[in-house]
C-alpha cells in the first residue's frame, strides 16, 4: 500500500505517473477486498471502477465539479480518494462511514444515491442550475447498463440531449444489459470518432461551409448522409439521435485512454456521453467468476472467497414455497424486478423459465404488466424488496387497486435492512400499502407463517395482496398458521399489540416485565390491513393500556387506526404508547443496534412499560 497511503486527496493522484496510477488501482483493490470482507458491503461493482474513479479524479475536480452516482454501489474507491480511506473499518457500521454517496459525509459527495435510473435527471437539473446561475463548472452522471433498464434514465436522457446543456453522461458498461459493439467496422468508425483532431476537423468543416454560399445545404446534407451511414454500422445511434456527442466504446480499465476520453468530453461543452466498457469484479478472480455472488456481501474470508451455506432467510422460504405453489398450478408466474437471487426466485426461474419475468430495474412496468397478467387470467407473484416498491405507487393505486386486480406483492426487506442506510430501509410500506384501498396486507412473523399467508395470498385471496417479510432469519417465534390475528400471552396490566418478527421483542419484552412482576397480555396481527380491532378491544378493556409496537415509521403506522378506531367505539385507554421507528430517516448500522436506538427491542419496550405504569 505504499502508493495508496500517500493519497489523501484527488489532488495527490494527479502527481502521479501511468506507472505509478496502474500500480495504485492494484493497491486500491487490495485493499477493498481485505476491508469489505471484514466489514461486507458492494465488491464486485467497486473492483469494476477502479480506473474509471481513478480517471474520473484526474480529469475533474468533485470538490467544485459535481459527480453524481447512480445507485451509489460503485462509490467506496471515490471515497478512498476524498479522504476516508481511514474510515473503512466502520463501513456501513453504526455510526460509522455509509455505502453509499452522503452529502452529509464530505463536500466532493454531489447528491445521494441509492436508487437507480435517477442520475441523469440530477445532473441535468444541476445542469440547469448552473447556467441560471451563471456558475462555471462540470456536471458529470456516472450510470451502469443496469440502470438504463429503469425508465426514468430514458426520460433524462430525451431531455437532456435537447437541453445543448454541457454535462458529461459515463455509461459503465459491465456487460450486464447493453452489449460490446460487434465488427470491424463498428470498433474502427467508433475508435476514429475518439482521435483528438476528429472534434477539431468536424468544427472547422463546419465553419468553412457556413462561411460559402450554399454551404448550409451541403453540411446538413453531408451530415445527413454520414449519420445514414453510421446507422448502419453503429449501433451506438439512439444517444446520438437523442442529441448527445457519443465517444466509445472505452476499455474502463485504461487509465491513459479514460483520461484522454473524458478530457475531450469534457472540453466539447454540450450533452456528451462516454461509453466505458468494465469487468465487474475486476482484478479478484472469485468475484469475476460470480460477480453476482460477490455483488452485494457479508463478512467473508478474502483468501478462499465465500465459503459455506448461510443459514435459510425469509427470501429463500418465500422463493422455496413457491415453487411448491407453481407445481401444482400452472397459473402462477414470477415476476421480479433485476432482483431475481436477493428475492429468492433463482430456482423459479430455472424450473420454470417461461413463467419468470425479469423485467429489470422497472418496478413501476412490472406492476403495470402483472396486473395486465391477472386481468388475463393467471396469478402473478411480484417479489420486490420494500424501498423499491415505492417507486411504483401510481401503479399499485390505477393499474391494480381500481380493479382489484389479483397481483400477489411478495414484499421483502421490509422493516430495517441495516448497513444500506436510509435509502434501503423497508420502513414505508406500511404507510402507503395501507393508503390503497382494496389492498390486503399479511404480515408472518416465522418461516412456517410466511408459507402459510403466501398459499393464502395466492390461493384462497382475491384482488391484491401484499405479504411483507423481513431481510434474514426468523426469531425465536416458529409457530405456523394464517390467522388474522392470534393472542400469545395473557396479562393484566398492559396490552402490546404487534405483528411481523417484532413479536420476538414483544415476547421478551413480555419475560422482562414478568421478573418485575407486571403480565401483559400480546396480540399478534397478521393481518394488518384490514384490521380486526375486536381482539384488540377486548384486551384493552380488560387491561386499561396498550402499546403498539411496530418496526416502520410512525406516519401511516397501525397505531393511528387502532387508536382513532378505539375512540370511535366509545373505549378510552389510561394509556396509550407507540413504539416505532419516528418520523424521520433511519441511518445506517447494525439492526440490532438500531432496535436498541429507537427502543423497540425487548429492552425498550419494557421500559416504556414500566415508566408509564410508574407514573
Amino acid at each position: 500500500m505504499d502508493i495508496l497511503n500517500k493519497i489523501s486527496s484527488p489532488q495527490d493522484l494527479k502527481k502521479l505517473n501511468l506507472r505509478e496510477l496502474d500500480e495504485l488501482c492494484g493497491e486500491v483493490r487490495d485493499f477493498l477486498i481485505e476491508n469489505v470482507a471484514r466489514t461486507g458491503g458492494h465488491l464486485a461493482s467497486n473492483l469494476g471502477v477502479v480506473e474509471l474513479t481513478t480517471a474520473i479524479h484526474l480529469v475533474f475536480d468533485t470538490e467544485k465539479d459535481r459527480l453524481v452516482f447512480d445507485v451509489g454501489h460503485q462509490s467506496y474507491v471515490h471515497k478512498m480518494f476524498t479522504g476516508r480511506r481511514d474510515e473503512f473499518s466502520t463501513l456501513r457500521q453504526t455510526g460509522g462511514l455509509s455505502g453509499f454517496p452522503k452529502p452529509s459525509e464530505s463536500v466532493h459527495d454531489a447528491f445521494i444515491a441509492g436508487h437507480a435510473s435517477n442520475s441523469i435527471s440530477v445532473a441535468l437539473g444541476m445542469a440547469r442550475a448552473r447556467t441560471l446561475k451563471n456558475e462555471d463548472y462540470n456536471i458529470v452522471a456516472l450510470i451502469g447498463d443496469g440502470a438504463l433498464t429503469g425508465g426514468l434514465s430514458y426520460e433524462a436522457l430525451n431531455d437532456a440531449g435537447v437541453s445543448g446543456e454541457p454535462l458529461v453522461v459515463i455509461l459503465n458498461d459491465n456487460g450486464m444489459a447493453i452489449t460490446l459493439n460487434e465488427g470491424g467496422i463498428a470498433h474502427h468508425l467508433s475508435m476514429l470518432r475518439m482521435k483528438p483532431g476528429y472534434v477539431g476537423l468536424k468544427n472547422a468543416y463546419k465553419n468553412i461551409l457556413q462561411k460559402i454560399p450554399g454551404g448550409g445545404f451541403i453540411y446538413r446534407w453531408t451530415r445527413g448522409l454520414k449519420n445514414a451511414v453510421k446507422q448502419l454500422v453503429l449501433p451506438c445511434s439512439m444517444f446520438e439521435d437523442m442529441g448527445f456527442e457519443y465517444f466509445g466504446p472505452v476499455d474502463g480499465h485504461d487509465i491513459e485512454q479514460l483520461v484522454q476520453v473524458l478530457t475531450w468530453a469534457k472540453e466539447r461543452k454540450c450533452p456528451a456521453l462516454v461509453h466505458v466498457i468494465t469487468t465487474k469484479g475486476k482484478g479478484y478472480q472469485f468475484s469475476e467468476d460470480r460477480p453476482d455472488m460477490y455483488h452485494g456481501v457479508s463478512t467473508f474470508n478474502f483468501e478462499k472467497g465465500i465459503c459455506g451455506q448461510e443459514k435459510k432467510d425469509f427470501s429463500e422460504v418465500f422463493g422455496e414455497k413457491l415453487i411448491h405453489l407453481a407445481e401444482r398450478d400452472e397459473n402462477i408466474v414470477a415476476i421480479t424486478a433485476a432482483m431475481s437471487k436477493g428475492t429468492g426466485l433463482s430456482e423459479f426461474s430455472e424450473r420454470f423459465p417461461d413463467r419468470f419475468f425479469d423485467v429489470g430495474i422497472a418496478e413501476g412496468h412490472a406492476v403495470s404488466m402483472a396486473s395486465g397478467v391477472a386481468k388475463q387470467g393467471l396469478i402473478p407473484v411480484f417479489a420486490v424488496y420494500s424501498t423499491f416498491l415505492q417507486r411504483a405507487y401510481d401503479m399499485l393505486i390505477h393499474d391494480t387497486a381500481i380493479l382489484k386486480n389479483h397481483v400477489v406483492f411478495g414484499v421483502d426487506r421490509a422493516g430495517i435492512v441495516g448497513g444500506d442506510g436510509e435509502t434501503h430501509q423497508g420502513i414505508y410500506d406500511v404507510a402507503f400499502l395501507r393508503s390503497v384501498p382494496n389492498m390486503k396486507i399479511l404480515c408472518p412473523s416465522s418461516f412456517r407463517e410466511l408459507e402459510s399467508m403466501l398459499e393464502r395470498a395466492v390461493e384462497r385471496e382475491s384482488g391484491p395482496v401484499a405479504v411483507r417479510y423481513p431481510r434474514g432469519q426468523e426469531g425465536e417465534y416458529r409457530d405456523g398458521g394464517c390467522e388474522d390475528f392470534k393472542k400469545l400471552a395473557d396479562g393484566d396490566d398492559f396490552t402490546i399489540v404487534t405483528y411481523g418478527i417484532s413479536v420476538n421483542d414483544a415476547l421478551d419484552a413480555s419475560k422482562k416485565l414478568g421478573e418485575r412482576g407486571v403480565s401483559v397480555d400480546i396480540i399478534k396481527l397478521g393481518c394488518i390491513s384490514p384490521i380486526d380491532i375486536e381482539p384488540v378491544r377486548q384486551s384493552m378493556q380488560k387491561t386499561g393500556r396498550i402499546l403498539v409496537l411496530e418496526e416502520c415509521s410512525s406516519n401511516g403506522g397501525i397505531a393511528e387506526e387502532i387508536a382513532v378506531r378505539l375512540c370511535a367505539l366509545g373505549v378510552a385507554p389510561k394509556s396509550f404508547l407507540t413504539c416505532n421507528l419516528g418520523g424521520g430517516f433511519v441511518p445506517h448500522g447494525a439492526p440490532k443496534d438500531i432496535r436498541r436506538r429507537y427502543g423497540i427491542d425487548g429492552d425498550g419496550v419494557a421500559k416504556a412499560i414500566i415508566e408509564e405504569l410508574d407514573k
